[in-house]
């Protein structure tokens, strides 16, 4: 069966009032069906969320909908959010705290029809550049909680990851390293069927550029920071999620609009179950 995965950080509703039904146009063009959204409004200030799934047919959880309090953040950043093509199952929330600023993981089973259920996480790590301990423990936390929940079919783990694929918290999914004591292994989607360097954070985006000035400070920043990761045959001897494609969106303006301060990742999968032999 073939899925396609979409992750992509919004940046609530700053800048031009254009931008959120821009992305919904491309939600709806590329109809995706698994989507991890990062910096969503809080439902209580304005529900984009249901701005961006408009017409899709999508069934979506934000943390607001599972956390029990308004981070005291959540009105500047918004919050991650989960869309699925079928319903789906929150699983689990974890809270990971840096200093005043709080990012959550979101974990759902979805079902795949013929195949079983999914496991489905969405993180969004710390932001600043001396940060890379902290985005350490939360990659060691995702791939623990995947532990706890995996199912037959590959994990998909996709979301804003703030971080470079050289930097330990990456190389540590991608099977590179150990941390903590620990090793793990996903498939990175671009690693795999990417084209060129993937950059989803630079500064020939306007919106980021002056994002870039303030907290890098540095002149020609470029990284790739936003990621689909997928389980691997380690992990599920009995199902496959092949990776034949994956591409980057909202990293041109549509309309003379650039649609967030990051690019987005589109990956397609095929996934499909192995005989036992």
């Amino acid at each position: 069966m073939r899925l396609r995965v979409l992750t992509i950080n919004v940046q609530n509703d700053e800048g031009d009032p254009r931008r959120t039904g821009l992305l919904n146009q491309e939600i709806r063009r590329l109809a995706p069906d698994l989507v991890a959204l990062q910096e969503v409004c809080y439902p209580g200030r304005r529900d984009q969320l249901a701005d961006l799934v408009a017409g899709t047919g999508l069934h979506t959880t934000h943390q607001a909908a599972v956390l029990d309090r308004l981070p005291p953040d959540g009105d500047r950043y918004g919050g991650t959010a989960i869309a699925t093509r079928r319903p789906h199952r929150v699983l689990e929330v974890l809270e990971n705290r840096t200093g005043d600023v709080h990012w959550w993981t979101l974990a759902v089973s979805v079902p795949v029809p013929s195949l079983g259920e999914q496991l489905f996480v969405v993180p969004t790590t710390p932001w600043r550049l001396d940060a890379e301990a902290a985005r350490e423990r939360q990659a060691v936390e995702i791939t623990e909680l995947d532990a706890r929940h995996r199912t037959g079919l590959p994990t998909i783990i996709a979301g804003d990851l703030n971080a470079g694929p050289d930097a330990s918290s990456i190389r540590y999914l991608s099977g590179l390293q150990a941390l903590h004591g620990r090793s793990a292994h996903y498939h990175d989607a671009w690693a795999v069927a990417g084209d060129g360097p993937g950059h989803t954070w630079t500064v020939d985006n306007p919106l980021a550029a002056a994002e870039i000035d303030r907290v890098i400070g540095q002149p020609g920043h470029r990284r790739r920071i936003d990621y689909v990761f997928v389980g691997s045959a380690h992990a599920h001897a009995r199902a496959r999620a092949r990776i034949v494609a994956a591409r980057l969106i909202a990293d041109r303006p549509v309309d003379g609009v650039w649609l967030s301060d990051h690019a987005g990742v589109v990956a397609d999968l095929d996934v499909e179950t192995v005989p036992s032999s």
